[in-house]
């Protein structure tokens, strides 16, 4: 198999047509066919199902795209890590964010990219803390914004801020930035929180133990927006990063609080792999990233955080 069959998988795979995929790799239609049978003669065994509907990928197909994408990507890591004589980066990198800050940051940091290397081609993934750091694990990101991760062998991490997480609510609940609170305060009134295994729900029901106290739950959401809108109609308190409230605070839409508990500050820091070479590329989108986070955190724009990057 070559890397012009992988292609056709993948493009198939994705549009569910011969035709389209032979649109989007520039190609005529029996091209894309040829590409897929000669895979399928390769490994004796039929990679998609035909049906009216489109293209279906067979369990078997599902297995080997896995392995095509992870495939390509590294080549494309490979010719990232080639810099070109002229010493401008290129290639793809893929950062992986936390939904809490992914739109400032994401709008800033494409911002950078294109004005300072811009034949860098970036690939932004957002997904929980949990996801996130699989997707590292796999290499299916470069790099990533986490929080409480340790380093390790296998990866590498850069401490970036610690930022107090806030108890949020409707207009008239009676909260205040210039007031902060103890979880013991509000936790009769928090009522909207993140599904298990959230690892704000995990730091929540730890901290709530330790101070004796009980959650009682009334709506679980594995969505910081459906947290944001549930508090803002009166459901009940949530507890949300600064970052995720802060546009909807200053419309009014709610208050908050910052909490007080040492327990309940989560410490953001960029995950790197420790097992294969960053590209040259993935290097210098991460010096913007952590340059945009740094600019945030002093200017204000990033709320209740302590920069801790240098």
């Amino acid at each position: 198999m070559d890397v012009k069959q992988l292609s056709a998988l993948i493009a198939v795979a994705e549009s569910g047509s011969v035709t389209r995929a032979a649109d989007v790799l520039h190609l005529v239609q029996p091209a894309v066919s040829r590409q897929i049978r000669l895979l399928e003669d390769e490994l004796g065994t039929a990679l998609f199902e035909r049906t009216r509907s489109g293209m279906v990928l067979t369990s078997d197909g599902r297995v080997l795209l896995e392995h095509a994408r992870r495939a390509l990507g590294e080549l494309e890591r490979a010719r990232a890590e080639i810099r070109p004589r002229s010493g401008e980066l290129q290639g793809l990198v893929t950062v992986g964010l936390l939904p809490s800050f992914a739109d400032p940051l994401a709008e800033a940091l494409v911002g950078r990219v294109a004005r300072e290397h811009p034949t860098v081609q970036l690939r932004l993934l957002v997904g929980y803390a949990g996801h996130v750091a699989e997707w590292l694990d796999a290499a299916d990101v470069d790099l990533a914004v986490l929080y409480d991760v340790r380093p390790s062998a296998s990866v590498d991490v850069r401490p970036l801020l610690d930022e107090a997480l806030w108890v949020v609510g409707p207009p008239d609940a009676d909260l205040s930035l210039e007031h902060p609170v103890g979880l013991a305060e509000v936790v009769d009134r928090l009522r909207v929180l993140p599904s298990r295994p959230h690892a704000m729900r995990n730091m929540l029901e730890r901290t709530a133990a330790r101070k004796g106290c009980e959650l009682r739950v009334a709506v679980e959401t594995n969505s910081m927006s459906v947290q944001r809108r549930l508090a803002a109609a009166g459901v009940g308190l949530t507890v949300l990063p600064g970052t995720a409230v802060t546009n909807a605070l200053a419309r009014g839409r709610v208050t908050a609080a910052p909490l007080t508990d040492p327990e309940m500050h989560r410490r953001l820091v960029l995950a790197m792999p420790g097992t294969r070479k960053l590209s040259v590329a993935a290097r210098g989108v991460a010096d913007l990233l952590v340059d945009e986070m740094a600019r945030s955190v002093v200017s204000g724009a990033w709320p209740s955080a302590t920069w801790l990057g240098g």
